[in-house]
């Protein structure tokens, strides 16, 4: 990875789809599931680097790899037109600023990573992480706020009752 002012090498699009639930373990990690690690690890390049911010809408953070901000200018590009076209404001420095104010966060090969608490406090982030694919990116939820959300988010809370039940009924077995 280069420093500021120079691209980045990283891997293609990714693509991010499944579900995944981590408590809070030892050290105050957490793990990033199997189901994203891979595609996290190829959109990085091959480097264990997980992207996290605050979701632009959603109480929730988002999570990614590297090769996601190499779309953004383009985002920011269309965002503009669409503005443009509507005869809204658009502040092309601020939406850059957003975009690419994510965090770096590197993992070990089992997923593991830390939360930093700063941005664990946007999302109301406890002692457990719902992870859900959205595609280009994937959220992550505290499970008490997803299940405060409105219709639509059924399938999801759903999965995620399911995860927590299975990982109580693994916790109880140890």
């Amino acid at each position: 990875m280069s420093g500021a002012g120079k691209s980045w090498v990283t891997g293609g699009p990714s693509n991010y789809w499944g579900q995944g639930f981590s408590p809070r373990g030892e050290k105050s990690r957490f793990v990033l599931p199997a189901d994203f690690r891979g595609a996290v690890r190829d959109a990085s390049a091959g480097q264990r680097i997980l992207c996290l911010d605050k979701h632009h809408k959603h109480p929730c953070l988002v999570g990614f790899g590297l090769s996601r901000a190499e779309s953004f200018a383009e985002q920011i590009a269309h965002e503009e037109r669409i503005a443009l076209e509507r005869r809204e404001d658009f502040d092309p420095d601020m939406r850059a600023a957003q975009l690419f104010g994510f965090l770096r966060v590197s993992f070990d090969d089992s997923g593991r990573f830390v939360l930093p608490d700063h941005l664990g406090e946007q999302a109301d982030i406890g002692e457990a992480l719902y992870f859900h694919g959205g595609g280009a990116n994937f959220t992550i939820w505290s499970p008490d706020v997803l299940f405060g959300m409105g219709p639509g988010w059924e399938s999801a809370k759903a999965t995620c009752r399911a995860l927590m039940a299975e990982a109580a009924a693994k916790g109880k077995r140890k």
